[in-house]
């Protein structure tokens, strides 16, 4: 402590009494540890207060996410470059000025995060670059678990930060970043340092591989802890535009405290800021309106997933044709055939809703027919009889009462009435004279 310092602390002693100070020593021992409650009716209801309308809210983490090549970082700077000069977002909404600060594990910030900044228009004395950590003279690299006190103690003195960038995000846990419990301790320091700054938190991180389609917000690479405390996530991606053309957009995939839609339309362009130093900047474009999973959809994704939907169900198709051809066979040799092939169950049963296929129960055994495939009953025995012999080890009255049953003259003249023996059940309709019949 310096001598003003010690002037500064002695004129506030000064200005209290002593039974004010004491009085304070005995309230604070008189609190017994244990959970602090506070009830509502002393709580003062208090708006959000936003640095950039509905996307970044102060006092709050955020997520910023995408694929690689997307230009995240960028645009964080781009978001930073606003604050260090009080500019205006992309929505046209004015920016209140202040300092940020920036702790990156990936970017070196001489060579690319400040002339990122600076081809941003950023006011470089406002921009901070967390470094590392100095213990006993020697500086090591930052450790949020260690340092995240020091950090705080060096934003209060250089007053004003309204930004803090995080990239990647990942790196504020020690841990497992896939497990839920891990994540979120490690990142509540974080939250809570942004909480007492009154400042914007912004973490970036990456998409897992595949998902294409899904919910982006649930694509964030680890722990679904990212994105649940997050209050807003931001997400970025290359899409088409109507025209067919390249384009990236911004959009909310998350918001816990404003709208989740919406987007602007963003370009990387290159700059030289200084000569020989080259670096790239964000332009703005349109507003875009939609959620994050429609804005970020390409429009052949739709179709090529319908495409895949379909060329499996052709496949399930030409399978039971295949299958189907010599005459009925049991639901459970289908199944078991559909499972070697590789077919999923439900794509074979819309397959046979396509093939108008017939689904009969003989002696307690459903079977499946191609309709006016003309098989015989006989046939059917010979396949129930195998069937049952090699799956459940049929009983020789068993197979007896199955041959019992095929016996009618008239049902050897006409083999294309199996329906007439046992239940049938044609497009969820029972015929004249049928008993009624399960569905399969």
């Amino acid at each position: 402590m310096n001598m003003g310092d010690y002037n500064r602390m002695a004129s506030a002693l000064d200005e209290r009494t002593f039974p004010e100070l004491l009085q304070d020593v005995q309230t604070a021992a008189d609190y017994p540890d244990g959970v602090i409650l506070v009830n509502g009716a002393v709580l003062k209801p208090e708006p959000i207060r936003w640095l950039w309308p509905n996307w970044l809210a102060l006092g709050k983490l955020h997520i910023l996410a995408g694929a690689p090549g997307q230009g995240k970082t960028t645009l964080a700077l781009a978001m930073a470059a606003t604050v260090t000069i009080g500019g205006r977002w992309p929505d046209g909404s004015p920016s209140a000025d202040g300092n940020v600060l920036i702790w990156s594990g990936e970017d070196d910030p001489a060579d690319t995060l400040l002339p990122r900044l600076l081809a941003a228009g950023a006011s470089p004395e406002r921009c901070f670059f967390v470094s590392g950590t100095r213990i006993n003279g020697e500086v090591q690299p930052f450790d949020p678990a260690r340092d995240m006190g020091a950090l705080e103690a060096q934003a209060n003195a250089i007053g004003g930060i309204k930004l803090l960038i995080v990239d990647p995000v990942v790196s504020a846990v020690t841990g497992d970043s896939h497990k839920n419990t891990e994540v979120r301790r490690a990142l509540q320091p974080l939250v809570d340092l942004c909480s007492r700054l009154s400042a914007v938190a912004i973490g970036i991180s990456h998409f897992s591989k595949g998902g294409q389609g899904s919910d982006p917000a649930s694509r964030v690479v680890g722990s679904v802890a990212f994105t649940a405390i997050a209050r807003v996530v931001m997400v970025a991606a290359k899409t088409k535009s109507e025209t067919g053309e390249d384009t990236r957009v911004l959009a909310r995939g998350k918001s816990n405290i404003g709208p989740d839609d919406g987007g602007f339309e963003y370009h990387i362009e290159q700059s030289e800021p200084l000569p020989g130093i080259h670096a790239s900047y964000v332009t703005w474009g349109a507003s875009v309106s939609g959620t994050a999973r429609e804005l970020l959809a390409e429009p052949a994704e739709a179709d090529e997933e319908e495409n895949e939907k379909r060329s499996a169900r052709d496949e399930a198709e030409e399978f039971l044709v295949e299958l189907l051809k010599a005459g009925p066979a049991p639901t459970k040799h289908v199944e078991s055939e559909a499972r070697s092939a590789g077919l999923s169950w439900s794509t074979v049963r819309r397959a046979s809703e396509g093939l108008r296929i017939k689904k009969r129960k003989l002696n307690d055994v459903w079977y499946w027919e191609r309709p006016g495939s003309g098989a015989q009953v006989a046939q059917v025995a010979q396949v129930a009889q195998g069937f049952e012999d090699r799956q459940h080890g049929q009983t020789g009255e068993q197979v007896a009462k199955h041959s019992k049953l095929l016996k009618s003259d008239d049902e050897r003249a006409h083999p294309s009435n199996f329906e007439q023996v046992g239940q049938v059940e044609q497009d969820g309709q029972v015929e004249s004279g049928a008993s009624p019949v399960e569905v399969l």
